[in-house]
């Protein structure tokens, strides 16, 4: 696939794409997975979304990135919320440079297939403390047959066909394999179906903000494939909100005694 790089679409990305629901929170807290006052380092934070969810329920948040802009749009999203604190670091995930034994949980939402998942996995268990928790997250939306994300799956790939990404069920058991030969223990996973609701302005701007389209194609080619995404629609789904199936997923490991 073309290189992908989202500080291309960082506004868009901060504006238009669905943050992982209330409901997913719960169940991390509910099942002891992620607990009030737990350090927590979140890998791949892009704009903040899974990071600032955690913050308000009580975990003391460092969030990771590569893109100085993702991490810009997360500053802005924080300041406007104002009622979480996350601190932000400019880094890699499978080299952040922080100490050993330094978080009780490392989370990844909607990134670990960026990373080199061998390493990020290796580098998650040295920075978590025994006992602490991986949990790797997806918030996937699902090209159902006749649905709204099938049709604009198969309208990315006429634009870009090097896209690899389209064909997702929401779930992702080779991040198990990832964990456990990493040394994580306990692996389970959790998994949950909702609807989101988006504008057609909203759909499109969520769309140009993805890896397909705005984070790896000129602005040429990005104007084109809007305008057509604009006319199918119209078209094919006129009637307004669009509800579209997402899938929240998560793999939890613990991290064995050093």
């Amino acid at each position: 696939m073309t290189a992908v790089d989202f500080g291309r679409v960082a506004g868009g990305y901060a504006r238009h794409r669905a943050g992982f629901p209330d409901a997913f929170f719960h169940r991390l807290l509910a099942a002891g997975h992620v607990t009030p006052g737990d350090r927590v380092l979140d890998l791949g934070t892009g704009t903040g979304t899974l990071a600032r969810g955690l913050a308000r329920r009580g975990c003391r948040v460092t969030g990771l990135d590569r893109s100085a802009a993702l991490l810009a749009e997360a500053r802005r999203l924080d300041g406007e919320a104002g009622d979480v604190r996350v601190r932000y670091v400019e880094g890699l995930a499978e080299d952040t440079g922080l100490p050993e034994a330094a978080f009780d949980a490392v989370t990844a939402g909607q990134c670990w297939h960026w990373f080199d998942r061998p390493r990020a996995a290796r580098e998650a268990r040295r920075v978590l403390r025994p006992a602490g928790r991986l949990v790797i997250a997806h918030f996937d939306s699902l090209p159902l047959p006749g649905s709204v994300m099938e049709a604009t799956a198969r309208l990315i790939s006429g634009h870009n066909p090097g896209w690899r990404l389209g064909g997702t069920a929401g779930l992702h058991p080779e991040w198990l394999t990832d964990m456990a030969t990493s040394g994580f223990e306990g692996i389970e996973t959790f998994s949950f179906d909702v609807t989101v609701r988006y504008g057609h302005d909203a759909w499109r701007g969520r769309v140009r903000a993805s890896a397909g389209v705005g984070a790896s194609l000129p602005p040429d080619a990005v104007a084109r494939f809007d305008a057509e995404l604009a006319a199918l629609l119209a078209a094919e789904f006129p009637d307004e909100p669009l509800d579209i199936p997402h899938r929240a997923w998560a793999a939890v490991g613990i991290a064995p005694p050093r």
